[in-house]
């Protein structure tokens, strides 16, 4: 992988961890106001689900790390 495809590709992994991020943000605030209703159970249901996107998120992560350090060796 040159510079000139590498960048685009860094740029897309970015945007791809960011918009998980976001989702993540958006089910800790429902599993937040759920929680403040008093509904743990469901509270807890949602936050599970950020489990996912995490994961993705630090798999995105160490792809564009390692691509960005074997490309600029």
């Amino acid at each position: 992988m040159d510079a000139t495809t590498l960048t685009p590709t860094l740029v897309m992994q970015l945007v791809l961890i960011r918009e998980r991020l976001d989702q993540a943000a958006g089910l800790g605030q429902a599993a937040e106001a759920c929680a403040k209703t008093g509904n743990i159970g469901k509270a807890i249901e949602i936050a599970l689900d950020i489990e996912q996107l995490t994961y993705e998120v630090n798999t995105l992560l160490n792809a564009a790390s390692l691509m960005n350090r074997i490309c600029r060796q």
